[in-house]
């Protein structure tokens, strides 16, 4: 990256970065409720709420100054170590904060081991094709299953067979290395899901290009063309991960609410419950420097991978998709009838009447069982489906929207993807809600407030990549045009691969608004959302397992089959012309051929 570009990112960062202060900031004001009646009820239960005790009261806050005062106050102080005092305890918040954020890293760390070794399972069965001239397009649909599985239940359910049932593992506490193994687990099989599913279809990718033959013909080892495909692979994603190491950190609310650990996402979420801003905003912050540095590292790890050949053209391009025979329909179709059966089976029975037995054991007449209060379960897992998926399909679209503009505007959407990446849904919900009240619509924004933040991060990597390609580095001296450039040639060579990563985030996409409402801030009760059965049925997970199977399944059918759809098209185009290696078949445009194909970028070439 060039000076001015590195002067264009810091300002994206610091423009975003202020922004988001400006609005936590100005909380108490946007919401209209008044903050003094919180700490009165916090600090001084027995007194009156007379407008002499509540003037005081703004007075002691210093909020009788107005909103511009106030922030002002908060800003100098954070540059002399000062992050305020708390409104509820009255004492300093940023040792309070700096505790939490340390657990916070240790559990980030472990998860995020987790989540390598998950993601280098599901790559190699895409390395051992690939090697072996059977190109393949990616991980299968067991990254997609680890990707849909809720983390939550994850936790309840470790809890339940590993430290409850077994006795292995302590169920709660922060006292030790055993406390980090089970929420480790719970957060870094679905982080890992995801990472495997990115890289196994950029490592594919990479596989199909012409050096890998090259390599092959001159000797090369596998284990060395391997290593190359991986540092080939990586740069597309490796924005990526820095993105999940820091959703990890922020979004671990659940997760930390079920172990009982004293992390920074459950301490974010009590400040803004209570309205305790300086605690919020001292949060915030740290959230977002810890976004910016793995951002910038991000960017640096990206920058040496890639080394000479991004800014000589020399990088190579993929080659044509690899077909999955005529079996490649096998998935979507059993894990779309059997979604479909669900919900179908579902529609012709009452959610709502309690005309069963509390907790009532699955039966011919009650396939699923019942829940609490006596519901069916599997009624409300058909009448559900509506509500779920719907409201998420409608999020992911607008995300993919917004992170294909953000994406293309360059290193300019630097601050605003990891800023929006270091807010977890559930703080931005409640953000949300405090300005609009709780509501489905409240939380299907708040969702999309922060979930385009990965899908633009893709997009800025693929356009940066595909710009430093020999063909397109060229159609500026044709006469071509920035702006044609990038909607006839980039875009459409891009849109499919973040099309498919948007896809894929559907059923977390549904978890997540789910997951507001079961914390009130969104689809209330008795409404029959599949992330909120989940919420409601882990209490009893214990006693009856069947309350969380039947939402769990759906989430997990619904993931398999979404992923499966996605890259159907491609299979079957690829099939209808006989495509078998990459190595036999001849590229249809010769300009495409770039002039360092016989090397991965960034390497040697021997």
């Amino acid at each position: 990256m060039s000076r001015r570009g590195w002067a264009a990112a810091l300002l994206s960062r610091a423009a975003a970065f202020a922004a988001v202060v400006v609005l936590i900031g100005a909380l108490p004001w946007l919401s209209g409720n008044s903050p003094e009646y919180t700490v009165l009820r916090a600090r001084y239960a027995d007194r009156p709420a007379t407008p002499e005790v509540l003037a005081q009261i703004r007075t002691e806050l210093g909020l009788d100054g107005g909103p511009v005062t106030v922030f002002a106050g908060w800003a100098s102080g954070v540059l002399t170590g000062d992050f305020g005092t708390s409104w509820i305890s009255g004492r300093p918040v940023l040792p309070g904060v700096l505790d939490a954020l340390g657990v916070s890293l240790a559990l980030m760390g472990a998860a995020l081991a987790v989540a390598l070794v998950v993601a280098a399972l599901a790559c190699v069965p895409t390395v051992v094709n690939g090697l072996a001239g059977r190109p393949s397009r990616g991980a299968g649909a067991a990254a997609a299953a680890l990707t849909a599985l809720p983390e939550f239940l994850l936790a309840a359910v470790l809890l339940v067979v590993v430290a409850v049932w077994w006795g292995w593992l302590p169920p709660y506490g922060w006292a030790g290395p055993e406390h980090m193994v089970l929420p480790a687990l719970a957060l870094g099989l679905p982080a890992g899901g995801l990472i495997g599913r990115l890289l196994s279809t950029a490592l594919a990718g990479a596989l199909t290009e012409r050096w890998v033959h090259t390599w092959a013909v001159a000797g090369h080892s596998r284990a060395r063309i391997a290593a190359a495909a991986a540092r080939r692979a990586l740069p597309g994603v490796i924005g990526q991960i820095a993105l999940v190491v820091v959703g990890l950190t922020g979004g671990a609310v659940p997760v930390e609410e079920v172990f009982a650990i004293p992390g920074l996402g459950r301490t974010l979420l009590g400040a803004a419950a209570s309205q305790d801003i300086p605690a919020l905003q001292a949060g915030v912050l740290l959230l977002l420097v810890l976004a910016a540095v793995l951002g910038a590292l991000a960017a640096l790890i990206r920058r040496s991978l890639l080394g000479p050949a991004a800014r000589s053209g020399d990088l190579p391009v993929p080659g044509p998709p690899a077909g999955r025979g005529r079996s490649w329909w096998v998935v979507p179709l059993v894990s779309g009838a059997l979604l479909l059966t669900l919900v179908v089976a579902g529609l012709f029975r009452d959610p709502y009447t309690s005309a069963h037995a509390r907790l009532e054991a699955p039966s011919w007449a009650l396939p699923l069982g019942a829940d609490a209060s006596g519901r069916d379960v599997l009624a409300r897992v058909g009448h559900g489906a509506l509500d779920t998926l719907g409201l998420a399909l409608l999020v992911v679209a607008a995300c993919l929207v917004i992170g294909l503009v953000v994406g293309t505007a360059g290193v300019w959407s630097t601050g605003p993807v990891e800023v929006t990446n270091a807010a977890p849904p559930i703080i931005a919900g409640i953000l949300v809600v405090a300005v609009a009240g709780p509501s489905a619509a409240g939380a299907a924004l708040a969702v999309t407030l922060v979930s385009w933040a990965p899908l633009a991060a893709h997009t800025a990597a693929l356009v940066a990549e595909i710009s430093a390609r020999p063909y397109v580095r060229v159609l500026p001296l044709l006469g071509a045009g920035r702006a044609r450039i990038l909607a006839g040639t980039v875009l459409p060579t891009l849109l499919p691969e973040v099309t498919r990563h948007a896809i894929l985030r559907l059923p977390g996409t549904a978890l997540a608004i789910a997951g507001l409402g079961f914390l009130g801030l969104g689809q209330q009760p008795p409404a029959p959302e599949w992330g909120l059965l989940l919420a409601e049925g882990i209490g009893y997970v214990e006693r009856a397992p069947w309350t969380v199977l039947g939402p769990a399944a759906a989430l997990v059918l619904a993931s398999v089959l979404a992923v499966s759809l996605s890259s159907a098209d491609v299979a079957r185009r690829a099939t209808r012309d006989g495509v078998g290696t990459a190595a036999t078949v001849p590229d249809p445009d010769p300009v495409r051929e770039p002039v360092g194909s016989a090397a991965p970028a960034g390497s040697s070439g021997g």
